[in-house]
């Protein structure tokens, strides 16, 4: 479109995306770039959004419907209301598997914070020769296939032959059998969420601590602050945000625990008697072994809130301390 048009009809057409603007000789800057019609950012994030509602909305859309109704593999589809939660409620399944998630959380989530800390802590020491390679070797669990890492820890927590019982009898004491106690196997299950995440969320308390400003730590310094109250009363108090962010993705991790307890055990019951028994097992076995579809939905719908829920009371809780650090 010539000059003379635009004048005469006072409007442009709008610049394509698929050829390279022409350069504006009024502009002041001859390399300044041309932003194009704000439209074209649509279709640049079309495929997230759509790929968002195919594989991510619809599914939960179509879970709170079927949770309304008995359904199973067989085309049973009687609308029921709220009866599968009224079920679930008084469900004794459901509140050991709630009961055995969050005291897996606890067991891995407080161990695995301090570890982390304390890694970055040293990692962040200037004087620490090949930090690159220590870094790099704190990723090792975390691309670990989780089957080998069950694997080696059923090794570890054998009854008979592992190592753990070895030592124990060696020090004048019975063998535990971790697979088949309450508290012995999430202690064992804690222990391999422990060994795979702790360096990945050092590596995060790491970053967050290289972002701490050096002139804190050298006015501290001059007041005659060691380097332990240097990390008490300028590295944690800075570390705040960071905690409260690895504590909510920590807990919607922790809550849904799966794949440890299920290669462990080798079970989706979680035990003989449901001993490690976790929220997403027992959605799992309702919905792929008693093909319970729309009990299922209601465990996922359940798990949802009370994910929500832990996180809510987790921010609220980190934030009331960071308040109260001030």
């Amino acid at each position: 479109m010539s000059q003379a048009t635009v004048a005469k009809t006072g409007k442009s057409k709008p610049p394509s995306p698929w050829k390279p603007a022409k350069p504006n000789k009024k502009l002041n800057n001859p390399n300044a770039v041309l932003s194009l019609n704000g439209r074209w950012g649509y279709l640049f994030t079309a495929p997230f959004f759509v790929m968002f509602l195919i594989f991510g909305l619809a599914p939960i859309v179509y879970s709170v419907y079927i949770a309304f109704f008995n359904w199973d593999a067989l085309g049973t589809q009687e609308f029921i209301g709220m009866a599968n939660f009224t079920e679930l409620v008084a469900d004794d399944r459901f509140w050991n598997a709630l009961v055995n998630t969050l005291d897996i959380w606890l067991l891995s989530t407080i161990p695995m914070l301090i570890m982390s800390i304390g890694l970055a802590a040293i990692l962040h020491n200037p004087s620490l020769r090949g930090s690159t390679f220590w870094r790099t070797i704190l990723l090792v669990p975390n691309i670990t296939s989780v089957l080998a890492i069950a694997i080696v820890f059923g090794q570890l927590f054998g009854r008979d032959f592992g190592m753990i019982n070895i030592i124990i009898g060696a020090l004048g004491f019975e063998h535990v059998d971790f697979i088949q106690g309450t508290t012995s196997s999430h202690i064992a299950i804690a222990a391999m969420i422990v060994w795979r995440w702790t360096g990945y969320n050092a590596l995060i308390f790491l970053a967050a601590m290289l972002a701490i400003p050096g002139e804190l730590y050298e006015s501290a310094s001059l007041d005659g602050a060691n380097k332990w109250k240097q990390f008490l009363y300028v590295t944690l108090p800075s570390l705040r945000n960071t905690i409260t962010f690895v504590l909510i993705v920590g807990t919607i991790g922790g809550l849904q625990v799966f794949a440890e307890p299920l290669i462990l055990g080798g079970s989706y019951n979680g035990g003989d008697s449901g001993q490690f028994s976790t929220l997403t097992l027992f959605l799992f076995d309702q919905a792929f072994v008693a093909y319970k579809w729309g009990y299922a939905a209601a465990i996922g719908i359940m798990i949802t809130f009370i994910v929500a829920i832990v996180s809510i009371i987790n921010f609220f809780i980190t934030r009331k301390l960071a308040g109260d650090g001030k």
